[in-house]
């Protein structure tokens, strides 16, 4: 790998170290501040997908350090550097939660797969590891969703670009239920 691939590459790998140690810290915050009749399900159901993100980011700042870079993973850099909002929702019910975090789910995995197709060429290795982690959070955007969609496949959230869109779509969903 050429130094300026390796350079690239280490700066792509940083913008996912943020984007997923600030998912991990909003998982945390969904863990801490969801309520209703959900609760349990939901609290239960966020833990494990902390655990794998944290086990994600390891991962990426390793594989900084390996193509020689430095992994910045304090929460000054990840705040000077994101390109994204703070996490917008507070304590709220469960489906307003995770009405959120689909749409967190979603911007996040689409940057992942950005970022994937951008190292096909030159990195192969950063690639692989990438795609293994778009498996894991597809996943947990799946288990979210099955909170969010109708036995016919509607997406309560659909269409809704911003988290406070999607957790009033979800909630209003959930009040018009039976």
């Amino acid at each position: 790998m050429s130094p300026e691939d390796s350079t690239d590459i280490v700066e792509l790998l940083q913008g996912r170290l943020h984007a997923l140690n600030d998912l991990h810290l909003t998982l945390k915050h969904v863990h801490w501040n969801v309520v209703g009749p959900h609760f349990i399900a939901v609290h239960e159901m966020i833990d494990p997908q902390v655990d794998q993100v944290r086990s994600m980011t390891d991962d990426l700042a390793e594989r900084i350090s390996t193509l020689g870079g430095v992994p910045w993973g304090t929460p000054g850099a990840l705040v000077a550097d994101r390109t994204w909002d703070d996490y917008s929702i507070g304590r709220a019910e469960a489906i307003a939660h995770l009405g959120a975090l689909d749409v967190v789910y979603t911007q996040l995995i689409e940057d992942h797969r950005a970022a994937m197709e951008a190292t096909e060429s030159s990195d192969p290795v950063t690639q692989d590891m990438l795609i293994e982690q778009l498996r894991g959070l597809e996943l947990f955007q799946w288990f979210v969703r099955a909170h969010l969609e109708s036995s016919g496949g509607s997406l309560s959230t659909a269409g809704a670009r911003t988290e406070r869109a999607a957790a009033d779509r979800a909630a209003e969903q959930a009040r018009n239920q039976p």
